[in-house]
């Protein structure tokens, strides 16, 4: 679940799962696979942000590692 805010400044809270769409038109429009529409005050950048942090936090994304090690060793 993801925070965002609608324009009139109420405060909602998003299934990032749910996510179909996100686009800026020139405000952010967010479209969920249930058909489901929500404008908010939060940027393009900021709501994709948000929806990485949540995946990472239950794992959906696996966050990749650099390893120091030289090849062959």
């Amino acid at each position: 679940m993801i925070p965002v805010t609608r324009l009139n400044g109420s405060k909602l809270t998003i299934n990032a799962l749910l996510i179909e769409t996100i686009e800026e038109t020139p405000d952010t429009l967010i479209t969920l696979t249930t058909g489901k529409k929500f404008i908010v005050t939060e940027k393009v950048s900021d709501v994709v942000g948000l929806v990485k942090a949540y995946m990472q936090t239950v794992g959906s994304i696996r966050v990749a590692v650099k390893n120091n090690v030289p090849e062959g060793s």
